[in-house]
């Protein structure tokens, strides 16, 4: 009585219950004892440490040189681990290559530059739009 149908199966299959996982407690003191007795034995206790190496995040578009090569801004040797990017022709220093431009920043510098010469405004073709009308009122185009 008071078995769920887990419990009823395993006792049908077998006559054993299904083991309970421990909880947090007795996990904590079953490695507790573990570590003491590694340690009373003479051994290191049980803490593993991640030796992690502290690694510099590159520059965007930037990797490390898997062998050594030469720059293709400034033509000076640079050796394999350092710090590269892809230039026009082929890999470079960071601060020898030309610095690639985003999208965003290429349509602002084309749009910038047509308004600098005058084209933007300058060249667009007068408004249907009568003052007042709505859009479909508008004069038929000529």
């Amino acid at each position: 009585m008071g078995q769920n149908p887990a419990q009823k199966a395993a006792q049908a299959a077998g006559g054993q219950q299904p083991k309970k996982r421990p909880g947090k407690a007795q996990r904590e003191a079953s490695l507790r004892a573990q570590a003491a007795r590694k340690k009373a034995a003479g051994g290191k206790p049980a803490v593993k440490k991640a030796v992690a190496k502290k690694t510099v995040p590159l520059p965007r578009g930037s990797l490390r040189a898997a062998y050594g090569g030469t720059c293709q801004a400034c033509f000076k040797d640079y050796a394999k681990g350092e710090v590269i990017t892809k230039a026009t022709e082929g890999w470079a220093h960071p601060g020898c290559a030309p610095r690639r431009l985003s999208a965003a920043e290429r349509e602002f510098a084309r749009n910038k530059a047509r308004i600098e010469s005058g084209e933007t405004f300058r060249g667009q073709k007068p408004s249907d739009w009568r003052r007042g009308a709505s859009p479909s009122s508008t004069r038929p185009a000529r």
